[in-house]
């Protein structure tokens, strides 16, 4: 199957709606939501939830009273601060489990906490897998790997051509978690100062990690020299542009609708993210028709 990744390098820039796109013209597909800090992308494509999951992840310390003496010496030697009068305060504590190893009697113990919950969702357009971690939770890294498996394991049962993967923003470890073994990334930038910087960073990651990248310029026109410059930066970089999308209020009027553009409306800018969605094709199996050829010559030269 073939995955690609919706990435940007700073939020804002129109990645979700862009993705709910794909996920709603691509006729075999599984969408797929990893930015679980703040995910979105439910309010587009209205899903049903069919079923519901417990993510657990991080220690937290817990004293049984019943064996504890209090020594003081957990108290004493906890940098966070974080015990006081034999009791953990859950917000302050790190997780670190010295206060395990150092109580005399045995009586603290770690204990993997609720971090959040994920999802396996019902859409009009397929299946969606999504996640929303707990507020100031950790290991985001780590429920992206687990949604974007999910993703796949259900794509594999049910035969789907494409995953549809909407990441997070930055460069982080999620994004990194987002990228590994995914077929080919669009990253979705504007013409500002902060999109320029933050899309030569992830491109960086993901000439990294050996992931082909396409670009997306949205909202082209509201700095077209600044578009140009992003354009040849682009081009120095091997990087292609696939798309430079004008800013448009039909975005925001869609998502006010709760649906993707391309279902809310069949003008200029539908058709311009139908095209966008053909050349993201076009550009997978160039990519990995050479790629195939290559092998076969490797291949052939063995033998």
């Amino acid at each position: 199957m073939k995955e690609v990744v919706v990435l940007s390098g700073k939020g804002g820039t129109g990645k979700t709606s862009i993705a709910a796109c794909f996920a709603a013209l691509a006729s075999s597909c599984v969408a797929c939501d990893v930015d679980v800090d703040a995910a979105d992308l439910h309010l587009l494509l209205q899903p049903e939830e069919t079923q519901t999951h417990e993510f657990r992840s991080g220690q937290r310390a817990w004293i049984d009273l019943s064996k504890c003496t209090d020594c003081g010496i957990c108290r004493d030697n906890c940098r966070f601060g974080a015990i006081q009068d034999c009791a953990v305060d859950q917000w302050s504590c790190e997780g670190c489990g010295f206060c395990s190893h150092i109580c005399p009697e045995g009586a603290i113990t770690m204990r993997e906490q609720l971090a959040g919950h994920w999802f396996i969702s019902r859409t009009r357009w397929g299946s969606l897998v999504h996640a929303r971690l707990g507020i100031a939770e950790e290991n985001s890294g780590k429920l992206v790997t687990l949604v974007r498996n999910e993703a796949k394991r259900i794509a594999q049962e049910q035969g789907k051509e494409f995953i549809i993967t909407d990441g997070p923003p930055g460069i982080g470890c999620p994004v990194i978690s987002s990228l590994s073994g995914a077929g080919l990334a669009l990253i979705v930038t504007e013409p500002t100062l902060s999109g320029m910087h933050d899309l030569e960073r992830v491109t960086g990651v993901c000439r990294h990690f050996n992931v082909p990248a396409v670009v997306c310029i949205n909202k082209c026109d509201i700095n077209p020299e600044n578009a140009e410059r992003i354009e040849s930066l682009c081009r120095e970089a091997g990087t292609p542009v696939v798309a430079q999308l004008p800013y448009d209020s039909i975005f925001s009027e869609a998502l006010v609708r709760g649906l993707p553009l391309v279902e809310f409306s069949r003008g200029d800018m539908a058709e311009r993210i139908g095209k966008l969605w053909e050349s993201i094709s076009k550009e997978w199996e160039c990519r990995f028709t050479i790629s195939d050829a290559m092998i076969a010559k490797r291949f052939l030269n063995v033998l």
